[in-house]
């Protein structure tokens, strides 16, 4: 892969403010790519991002939308287009985690993991799959999770919504071929600085080690621009975790 593997594409990263989505954006945006930095609340973080990737010698701007609103990804890929261009690469990563007691679990708490963790990530691929097409090439990277494929009980709501973004993966990889190719990055424990070290799963998976945004940011790269010849895949980065 060149080190300028994304030059003059743009790239819409959702809830790319913190954490992996800030990781996701600045890996883009230093493979060349002008980079979308959207966020629903969480501003000042964003334009941090922005102003990181600046920099380092990039092109990105910060879009506020709540993606989980279709209306709002509408007006989201409109003003990405207008400022830096046409989407070639949309990275659905905005998303929410959360445990409950599988009793405790009202209407509201399913909804709100359906609409931010799958559905925003089907009316973002909807948005700006027809550009795509008309220009013959794009690609769509999504965010899913070792959640979608084990049995957490704590995590009900969550495991579910992942399993359809694994799901809807392979489904819109048929659905938008052969312009477009769609894959999923899923992601085991990525920890950040700072944060406390997750001793149990250290110990069981075979590197013996959480992962790092990097290793979420440089999966998704290699999705973009690694290889002409995957999709309806879903990647599992996770040290091995899933194998114990």
């Amino acid at each position: 892969m060149s080190e300028k593997a994304l030059q003059g594409q743009v790239a819409l990263v959702t809830g790319a403010a913190k954490r992996i989505g800030r990781s996701i954006a600045l890996t883009l945006a230093g493979a060349g790519a002008r980079v979308v930095v959207n966020y629903a609340t969480s501003e000042a973080d964003a334009r941090a991002t922005v102003e990181e990737i600046k920099k380092q010698g990039g092109e990105a701007v910060a879009l506020a939308a709540d993606v989980s609103r279709p209306a709002e990804v509408t007006r989201l890929v409109a003003a990405a287009e207008k400022q830096l261009g046409p989407v070639d690469i949309l990275v659905n990563n905005a998303g929410i985690f959360a445990a409950y007691e599988w009793e405790k679990i009202t209407e509201a708490d399913w909804d709100r993991f359906m609409n931010t963790n799958l559905k925003a990530q089907f009316f973002c691929a909807q948005a700006v799959a027809p550009g795509m097409k008309r220009r013959g090439r794009g690609a769509i990277v999504n965010l899913a999770s070792l959640g979608g494929m084990k049995v957490w009980p704590a995590f009900i709501p969550y495991c579910v919504s992942k399993a359809g973004v694994i799901h809807l993966t392979r489904l819109l990889a048929k659905a938008l071929g052969p312009e477009i190719r769609v894959n999923a990055v899923a992601p085991g424990t990525i920890q950040f600085e700072g944060e406390k070290p997750d001793e149990n799963y250290i110990r069981r998976a075979p590197l013996k080690k959480t992962g790092t945004g990097d290793d979420i940011a440089q999966t998704v790269l290699f999705l973009c621009a690694g290889s002409e010849f995957i999709t309806g895949q879903v990647l599992v980065v996770d040290g091995g975790y899933s194998l114990a």
